[in-house]
């Protein structure tokens, strides 16, 4: 399965994430974006490093009548073609020239309440909607990314 890169999103604190041409990823995250699960002094968690997203995702929520937006719910990655009901913990993603490994789906907050009506965020909970997550990722190998780039998914996780 495979797919192409459609956004790639940064900023310098909170939502929204704004989109860039292109960014190198790291172990820390991706170039230009602050994220405060990254923060050394707080711990660091390698296993949060990236935010990754489905275009597809958000133009269903778009038609459902949420004011969704990419990079509104904090997505560094937003992606096209890949079959999202099928990502898992543990499935390796090759983006760009980066690898990455999904490690959990990324819980919703409040503060991306303003892209679903009602502030409804659970909408894309992943204990409540399977297969509606944003999901997060470590960083296996390090490299750039940009809108265009090609995704594979080249292991497919565990059950």
């Amino acid at each position: 399965m495979s797919g192409v890169v459609h956004s790639v999103n940064v900023s310098s604190g909170g939502v929204p994430k704004y989109p860039v041409d292109s960014a190198n990823v790291s172990e820390e995250g991706v170039e230009g974006d602050f994220n405060r699960f990254r923060v050394e002094d707080r711990g660091g968690d390698p296993d949060r490093a990236v935010c990754i997203f489905s275009i597809e995702r958000i133009e269903s929520l778009k038609e459902e009548g949420h004011p969704i937006e990419v990079g509104s719910t904090g997505e560094n990655i937003t992606i096209r073609g890949v079959e999202w009901n099928s990502l898992k913990v543990g499935t390796v993603l090759e983006i760009g020239g980066a690898s990455l490994e999904l490690s959990e789906p990324c819980a919703p907050c409040s503060k991306i309440g303003r892209s679903f009506l009602e502030r409804r965020f659970a909408r894309i909970d992943h204990q409540q909607e399977f297969g509606w997550s944003r999901w997060l990722a470590r960083v296996m190998r390090e490299g750039a990314v940009s809108v265009g780039d090609s995704v594979d998914v080249v292991i497919t996780g565990q059950n």
